[in-house]
């Protein structure tokens, strides 16, 4: 091959006006840059699509709150406060004493009580004297109607016999006779109807006297339930725990005056759960035992480990205090939510709960796993 003058070759010529219209073509025509441009696109379509197969199957939501049946510590009397325990903030054990009321007025209404039912028995014991004797007077009564009824019959034997003589024969048995006869059952009877209603007094003083211990039963009943309402108020003198639990939101300090609709404290218990709102299209398929990832928002980084317990049969607003009324011409439809109850997971290696400060009201945000 000759070179020119210039000692330039044929080639090189052709080089040049190669890299001239490479020059000249647009930058994204480029093969290089097409090459490089659907490569990244297929890994970002790859990406994508691996992306949103991994996503769909978790649902979440930021609107997720720490739940818990706090118990509201209340006396059940009023009275000052003797007695503190100094348990801010602090775990208590169920029937632990957190608090004392002054106990003079409740003890001398208790120490009445016991006085009235005292009385009662002697009540009682009299009662039953009085019913004793008065059983001993109808004994007594029966006994000595035995002998007016038994002379009693005996003259009116007599008399019948007599008559049945005078009627056969008038001259057998003297007129003065017959009447001394008819005079003696007369007063036998007499006798004896006395003793009759001798019996029947005493048999209503006996009456009276078994009223009376009645009366006086009654009466002891009735002060045995003031003894006994009596001590149910010396007994919540003493405030105690009603459940296990960390004592929270105390309002009360030695001398205060506490009243049965008051607060004093409350009581946040061991058992918490989270209380998600999920849109009512998140919970599709969504399932009890569903596994849930919790992250609380105070604790980042730390994740613990629950599953979905139970919904709640009905959208938020359908509890509402003032339902919305939807029976208008300007309705906007509106995404409901739906209460989800999800339960930790202290096992299996979940982290427990318990050893973080959690507490009702603190954000969550749950993440479950439906598919």
């Amino acid at each position: 091959m000759s070179a020119d003058e210039n000692g330039a070759t044929p080639n090189d010529g052709q080089n040049h006006e190669t890299g001239d219209e490479n020059r000249k073509r647009p930058f994204y025509k480029r093969p290089v840059v097409i090459v490089v441009a659907l490569l990244i696109i297929g890994v970002i379509g790859v990406a994508g699509t691996l992306y949103y197969l991994h996503a769909r199957q978790f649902v979440s939501t930021d609107d997720a709150f720490i739940d818990a049946h706090i118990v509201r510590v209340q006396p059940q009397i009023s009275g000052q406060l003797t007695y503190v325990a100094d348990a801010d903030n602090k775990h208590v054990k169920a029937g632990q004493l957190l608090a004392k009321i002054e106990p003079t007025r409740p003890r001398a209404e208790l120490d009445q009580a016991q006085a009235g039912v005292a009385q009662a028995e002697a009540a009682i014991t009299e009662a039953l004297g009085r019913l004793e004797a008065a059983q001993a007077q109808v004994a007594e009564a029966r006994a000595q109607a035995v002998a007016p009824a038994a002379e009693a019959k005996k003259a009116a034997d007599d008399l019948a016999r007599y008559r049945r003589l005078n009627g056969i024969d008038t001259a057998a048995v003297a007129g003065q006779q017959l009447d001394a006869v008819r005079a003696q059952a007369v007063s036998a009877a007499a006798k004896a109807a006395a003793a009759r209603r001798a019996v029947e007094s005493a048999e209503a003083q006996v009456t009276v006297a078994r009223r009376a211990v009645d009366a006086a039963k009654a009466q002891r009943s009735a002060a045995q339930a003031q003894v006994d309402q009596a001590q149910v108020t010396v007994g919540d003198l003493e405030v105690r725990a009603p459940i296990a639990g960390q004592v929270t939101n105390r309002s009360v300090n030695i001398g205060s005056t506490v009243a049965p609709s008051s607060q004093m404290m409350a009581i946040v218990p061991d058992h918490i759960w989270v209380t998600a709102n999920f849109k009512e299209t998140q919970i599709t398929d969504m399932k009890p035992g569903d596994p849930v990832d919790i992250e609380v928002d105070a604790f980042p980084g730390v994740h613990f480990h629950g599953h979905v317990d139970s919904f709640q049969r009905g959208a938020g607003q359908a509890f509402a205090l003032l339902p919305p009324q939807n029976a208008t011409g300007n309705y906007v439809k509106v995404v409901q939510r739906v209460p989800v109850r999800i339960e930790f997971d202290r096992k299996d290696g979940g982290v427990d709960p318990s050893r973080y400060p959690i507490g009702p009201g603190m954000s969550v945000v749950p993440t479950v796993k439906v598919r």
